[in-house]
C-alpha cells in the first residue's frame, strides 16, 4: 500500500530538519549499493523510512546496530528520543528496467551501458532509504562509485571526481523524489552561462544528432535562462544545470533541480521537423521553469500537484511561443492539449484543477491526478487567469509567493494569498469557479434577429478574444469579450459569422449557431491564422470534416493534430467494429493528397497513410527508395510505421522484418521489429506477443508497449479479441509491479472498438481488486467508448 496522506501528515509533524548523506556504488551490473545517512530532528516515538526490496540491511541508529522492522517497504524506527539522530542505512538494491529506480541500459549500438535514476512520486525509495513525501525536503550530499571514464552527473555541481569516485556540491532543500544520478559514457556539450555551468548530453550513439542540434539546444536553455531570469525575483535556485538525453524515461521529460533528464524521441534519428523542435522548446522552457515552481517552492502534498504541472505546462508553450523564437506552439496545444483535456474533463475520473487534500488520500491517488486536467486544462485555465488579472499582476503575485516559501513547502491557499493581495480582482471568487469545481463551461453564440449574441452555459466568467468572418471567410474584426452571467450582444457584426474564443485565452466547449457554423465550416482551410483554424479543428472535426478539408490544410501541425484525434477518439473508441475498414479507407483517401511544395506537410499526411492505406506495393515502393513518392526521405520512424503496415496487412514476413531490424541496429530497431512481429495477421504471432509481454518479470516499458501496439493490431479484431480476457485475467497482477508499469499496462488496452459484451467483460474485470493506477485507465476506456 501506498503512503497515506494521514500517515504523511504524522509523521511530518515529528519529523523535522533532514539532512541526507547519499553513497551510491553503480559499477556492478549485478545491482547496486545504497548506503543513506539521514540526519533529522524527531519530536519523539515511533517513524519509517521508506526503502524498496533491499536484498541486504544494515542499520544503526546513533552509531548502534539495531534490527528494524523491515516489510520489504519501510524500515520501522521505533521508540526514538525528542531531538537529533542519525540513522544509516546500507543496503543492497536491485537495478530496474521500468524506469521506475535506478534504471539500467545497455545501448545495443555498441554495447555501453548506462545507468540512470529515474524518480518520482513514491519512487526514491528504489534508489535510497528516506522519508519519501514531498513536504520532508532535505538537503542531499551525494557521493557515487562509478566506471572512471564515464560520466556521472547529480543535483548538486560536481566537486570531485578522484578515479571512480565522484562527489558532489551539497544541494538546497530538495524533495526526495527529485532526486537524480545519471551515469554512463555520455557525449556532452559544455559550456558556462552567467556564471553557471550548463550542458547538454546523450548516449555516445547519438552523438551525431547532439552536434546536429547542439546550437539550437544552447540557444533555447539561454534564451528561457535569461527570460526566467528577467521575470522572477528569486535568482535561479542551483549551481548548475545539465539537461540529459536518457534511454527508456517514461514520461517526456523529469524536472530533477540542477539535472533535467529527458526521453530520447526529443532528440530524432533523423529529420528534425519544425514540429519536433517546437515541442522540445516547450518542453525545455517548461522544465527550466519547474526550478521555480516544484523545486524552489514544493506542494506539501499531492492535491497540489497542479501548482507544479499547470504552471510549467503554462510557461512552456508560452515562452516557446513568445520568447524563444517558436511561433506555432500555441497552435498544437489549441489543436491537441486542449481537446484532449476536454475530453477528460467530461469522464467519470475527472476532478477539479487544484482537489482538496480528502480526495487524494494517497499516494497512488496521487500519481493518477498528473493527467490531462493538470497539465493540459490546468495550462488553459491559468492562460485564462494571466488574461483576466493582466499579466503584471499575475507576476507579481507569483513572485511574492516564489519569495516567500523559498526553499520550502506551500498550498493553493499560499498562492492566491499572494496573488490577491497583488491585483484588486476576486481572485479567491476566481479559484472557487475555476480551480475546484470540475467540469467546463460551453459559450454558445445565439441570434437576436441578425445580431449574434454570446451566451454561456455554466458558472464561470471568461475572457477571450471573438473574430467576425463575412460569408467569404475573411476576417471582419475582433475584440476581447468578458462574458458572465449575461449573455453579450454583438451588435457591430450583425449579420456575419463569429467565433468565441478564437485566439483560445479561455477553456470552454465552443457551439456555432448554424450561419457561423456553415461559414466557418466552408472556409475552415483559407483563414490564414493557424491559431483560429486550430481552434476550428479542434471544435469540429468529425470523419467527414476531415475528408473534407484534410487535404487542403497548410499546416502540418494541425494535420497531425487532427489525424491523431480521428484515430484515438473516433476510429478506435466510438465507431462499431463493422464500420472500422471504410473509416481508415476514408482517412487514406485525405491523406493521399501530398502533391505541393512543402515537405513537412507531406510528411504529416504520409504519417497518417501508412497506417490507414492497403496499398501495399506503395508502402513497399517507400521502403526501396527510402523516401515517400515525392522524393522526401523516411525517417527512422516512419520507415518502421511502413514496415508494421506492411506486416498488419500481410505483407511483410519474419525474415524481412529481421533484415530491417539489423539495417537499423538500434534500440529503436529492436522495439520496431517486436512490433511488427506481433502485428503479423496470424494466430501464433498474437501468441508469442501475448507471451512475450507475460512471461518476462523484467521486460521494460518500452517493450511492453511495443508488444502491445502490435497485438491490438486495430486490422486483426478477429485474431486479436480472443486476448481481452487474459489480458484483464493478468493485468492487476501485472500493474503492481509500479506505477509506470501499471500504467503501460493501462494503455495497453485493445486499441480496437469492442462490443457490448466486450465492454461488459471490462465492468466485470472492474469488480475485482484493480489496482488504483490502472483502474482508473480502465474507467477512462469505458467512459470514451460508451459516451
Amino acid at each position: 500500500m501506498s503512503l497515506s496522506l494521514g500517515e504523511a501528515r504524522d509523521r511530518a509533524a515529528g519529523v523535522s530538519d533532514v539532512r541526507y548523506e547519499l553513497e551510491l556504488d553503480v559499477r556492478s551490473p549485478d545491482g547496486f549499493r545504497s548506503r543513506a545517512v539521514v540526519e533529522f530532528a524527531s519530536g519523539g516515538g515511533d517513524t519509517f523510512l521508506e526503502l524498496h526490496r533491499a536484498g541486504s540491511l544494515a542499520v544503526t541508529v546513533d552509531g548502534q546496530k539495531i534490527t528494524p522492522g523491515y516489510d520489504g517497504r519501510r524500515v520501522a524506527l521505533a521508540g526514538l528520543t525528542a531531538g537529533r539522530h542519525t540513522v544509516v542505512v546500507d543496503a543492497r538494491l536491485s537495478y530496474v528496467t521500468d524506469g521506475e529506480g535506478l534504471h539500467t541500459f545497455t545501448d545495443p549500438v555498441d554495447g555501453e551501458r548506462y545507468a540512470g535514476a529515474y524518480l518520482g512520486l513514491d519512487i526514491a525509495q528504489r534508489l535510497f532509504a528516506c522519508f519519501d513525501q514531498p513536504d520532508l525536503k532535505a538537503p542531499v550530499t551525494l557521493t557515487v562509485h562509478a566506471d572512471p571514464s564515464w560520466t556521472v552527473l547529480a543535483n548538486g555541481r560536481a566537486a570531485s571526481a578522484e578515479g571512480s569516485t565522484f562527489r558532489f556540491a551539497t544541494t538546497p532543500p530538495i524533495p526526495s523524489s527529485l532526486v537524480t544520478v545519471v551515469a554512463g559514457p555520455y557525449h556532452s556539450m559544455r559550456w558556462d552561462y552567467q556564471g553557471l555551468p550548463m550542458g547538454w548530453y546523450a548516449r555516445r550513439s547519438l552523438a551525431g544528432p547532439l552536434d546536429r542540434d547542439a546550437a539550437e539546444l544552447r540557444r533555447v536553455t539561454e534564451v528561457c535562462f535569461d527570460h526566467y531570469a528577467r521575470i522572477f525575483d528569486e535568482p535561479f535556485p542551483f549551481d548548475a544545470y545539465d539537461q540529459v538525453f536518457v534511454p527508456d524515461l517514461n514520461w517526456g521529460a523529469m524536472e530533477n533541480p540542477g539535472c533535467v533528464t529527458y526521453a530520447e524521441f526529443l532528440l530524432p534519428r533523423g529529420r528534425v521537423t519544425d514540429d519536433d523542435r517546437r515541442r522540445r522548446a516547450m518542453v525545455i522552457a517548461h522544465e527550466m521553469s519547474h526550478m521555480w515552481f516544484g523545486n524552489l517552492v514544493t506542494p506539501v502534498w499531492w492535491e497540489d500537484a497542479w501548482l507544479n504541472e499547470s504552471f510549467a505546462d503554462y510557461m512552456g508553450f508560452e515562452v516557446a511561443e513568445t520568447v524563444a523564437g517558436f511561433p506555432g506552439v500555441r497552435v498544437a496545444f489549441e489543436a491537441a492539449f486542449k481537446p484532449e483535456a476536454q475530453v477528460a474533463d467530461l469522464r467519470g475520473s475527472t476532478h477539479p484543477v487544484a482537489p482538496s487534500s480528502a480526495d487524494v488520500p494517497d499516494v497512488d491517488t496521487g500519481t493518477t491526478i498528473f493527467d490531462r486536467i493538470s497539465y493540459g486544462k490546468g495550462n488553459a485555465v491559468l492562460r485564462q487567469l494571466v488574461t483576466w488579472l493582466g499579466e503584471p499582476d499575475f507576476l507579481a503575485g507569483v513572485n511574492a509567493h516564489l519569495t516567500r516559501h523559498r526553499f520550502a513547502n506551500a498550498t493553493l491557499a499560499d498562492l492566491l494569498s499572494a496573488l490577491d493581495a497583488a491585483s484588486p480582482r476576486d481572485v479567491r471568487g476566481w479559484a472557487e469557479v475555476w480551480l475546484r469545481q470540475a467540469g467546463h463551461d460551453t459559450i454558445r453564440v445565439e441570434r437576436r434577429g441578425d445580431v449574434p449574441v454570446l451566451v454561456r452555459d455554466g458558472i464561470r466568467p471568461h475572457r477571450c478574444t471573438v473574430t467576425a468572418f463575412r460569408p467569404d471567410g475573411v476576417a471582419a474584426g475582433s475584440r476581447l469579450v468578458d462574458l458572465a452571467g449575461e449573455p453579450v450582444e454583438l451588435p457591430e457584426w450583425a449579420g456575419l459569422a463569429v467565433l468565441p474564443n478564437a485566439h483560445g485565452e479561455t477553456f470552454a466547449r465552443i457551439a456555432p449557431d448554424p450561419h457561423s457554423l456553415g461559414v466557418l465550416s466552408r472556409h475552415l482551410t483559407t483563414i490564414p491564422d493557424p491559431l483560429v483554424r486550430a481552434v476550428l479543428w479542434a471544435a469540429l472535426l468529425d470523419l467527414d470534416l476531415l475528408a473534407a478539408h484534410l487535404p487542403a490544410e497548410p499546416s502540418p501541425t494541425l494535420i497531425t493534430a487532427a489525424l491523431d484525434r480521428i484515430l484515438n477518439n473516433v476510429v478506435r473508441r466510438t465507431l462499431s467494429p463493422a464500420d472500422v475498414p471504410a473509416a481508415l479507407d476514408l482517412i487514406a483517401g485525405a491523406c493521399a493528397t501530398y502533391d505541393g511544395p512543402d515537405d513537412q506537410r507531406a510528411l504529416a499526411l504520409a504519417r497518417g497513410l501508412v497506417w490507414s492505406t492497403r496499398d501495399t506495393a506503395l508502402l513497399r515502393r517507400w521502403l526501396e527508395a527510402d523516401a515517400i513518392d515525392r522524393g522526401v526521405t523516411l525517417d527512422p520512424d516512419l520507415r518502421w510505421a511502413a514496415v508494421h503496415r506492411l506486416a498488419e496487412l500481410g505483407a511483410f514476413d519474419a525474415a524481412e522484418i529481421e533484415a530491417e531490424r539489423l539495417r537499423d541496429g538500434t534500440v529503436e530497431g529492436e522495439l520496431g521489429a517486436a512490433s511488427a512481429l506481433a502485428a503479423r495477421p496470424s494466430a501464433s504471432a498474437k501468441a508469442a506477443a501475448w507471451a512475450a509481454m507475460t512471461s518476462d518479470p523484467d521486460i521494460s516499458v518500452t517493450r511492453f508497449r511495443a508488444l502491445a501496439a502490435g497485438l491490438w493490431s486495430l486490422s486483426h479484431r478477429e485474431l486479436a479479441a480472443p486476448y481481452l480476457p487474459a489480458y484483464l485475467a493478468a493485468a492487476p497482477s501485472l500493474a503492481r509491479r509500479g506505477s509506470a508499469f501499471a500504467a503501460a499496462v493501462g494503455r495497453a488496452f485493445p486499441t480496437f472498438p469492442l462490443t457490448d459484451g466486450e465492454l461488459d467483460l471490462v465492468r466485470d474485470a472492474l469488480r475485482g481488486d484493480v489496482p488504483t493506477v490502472l483502474r482508473r485507465f480502465w474507467l477512462d476506456e469505458l467512459d470514451d467508448r460508451t459516451a
